[in-house]
């Protein structure tokens, strides 16, 4: 996230020690996302980022949730993501999905034909999925003889992102693991992408069961008071989001000083019933609850924080409830 009152650059520097600090406490994944011609997110070439990120860490796994793969031809996405294998042999994950992240004209300006791809997206992640794996492709496949370098005996994991029942069946089709975006709509359609996902998921050689995960936004902290500061932040950030507005993350001060109008303040009373901020003991049974309610096999926790101090300490009192550490 970028955040009020500092360049952009430092949000990618943050998340390099993040990633580091979350290695060391013992979470499985660490994913960083892509967006495009945002004010809120320095997320614009997450491949970029994920290199640093293979030379910076020792055990965790790394992945792009998601790259968005209308905006790139198949074979390039799957050079990419051998290079960081070989980087990070047997860490890497690669997360597909098929939304623009950006606006329409940003997308036309990564790629003219971006609307085209994405209607070709199921293809596409079929074409990654051979390419990055070192498979072949479907006969009779016009570039079925190239190969997408370096090869080497590990290979990415391939992932389908998605907030719509579209990705639950194209990750279902091919067998693949499957994360949906909770925090995009606070749950809303979760239960039923991930009952798609599962009722028609076919068995794949790498993946013979369905295997979902949700991405939640969570803050905790050590007290209920410190964590509902720290939210409110979010809140804010998502009102202008919903204005049409992609601002910076702003500070406790500029979050209390904000004006949200009726209708706003009517919709983040309904999200708070749902959102999962507090201490850390409070934020963890929420957690466990979803997840068993979900029947989910992991959960992606998304953290904001203006104060980056804040959010590491967010993901360090939840490493202690779940005894990562």
């Amino acid at each position: 996230m970028i955040v009020s009152g500092r360049p952009p650059q430092e949000s990618i520097r943050e998340t390099v020690e993040l990633a580091q600090i979350c290695d060391a406490l013992g979470y499985h994944r660490f994913w960083v996302s892509e967006h495009h011609n945002s004010g809120s997110v320095a997320g614009s070439a997450p491949e970029v980022l994920l290199g640093a990120l293979a030379v910076s860490t020792r055990r965790i796994r790394l992945g792009a949730a998601g790259v968005m793969l209308p905006h790139y031809s198949a074979l390039h996405v799957a050079e990419q993501f051998r290079v960081l294998d070989a980087l990070a042999p047997g860490r890497i994950d690669l997360g597909l999905g098929r939304a623009p992240g950006s606006d329409g004209r940003t997308a036309f300006a990564l790629n003219p034909n971006a609307a085209e791809a994405a209607n070709a997206f199921p293809s596409q992640v079929r074409d990654v999925m051979a390419w990055v794996s070192g498979r072949p492709l479907v006969a009779n496949h016009p570039f079925g003889m190239i190969t997408a370098q370096p090869a080497g005996a590990s290979a990415p994991d391939v992932w389908i992102l998605g907030s719509s029942d579209f990705g639950a069946q194209v990750a279902a089709h091919f067998g693949l693991p499957y994360c949906f975006a909770y925090f995009f709509s606070d749950g809303v359609g979760a239960e039923q992408a991930l009952h798609t996902y599962r009722a028609s998921y076919r068995p794949s050689e790498d993946h013979p069961e369905p295997y979902a995960s949700v991405a939640v936004f969570v803050q905790a902290a050590e007290t209920g008071a410190r964590a509902e500061r720290m939210f409110l932040g979010r809140e804010v950030w998502r009102a202008e989001r919903e204005r049409g507005r992609y601002v910076a993350l702003p500070s406790p001060a500029e979050a209390a000083a904000y004006v949200f109008t009726p209708a706003e303040q009517a919709r983040r009373e309904q999200a708070r019933a749902r959102a999962l901020f507090g201490t850390p003991d409070v934020v963890a049974a929420r957690l466990s609850a979803l997840a068993e309610e979900l029947g989910v096999d992991e959960i992606a926790l998304v953290t904001a924080a203006h104060d980056p101090a804040e959010r590491r300490r967010s993901f360090e009192l939840l490493a202690g409830e779940f005894g990562s550490a």
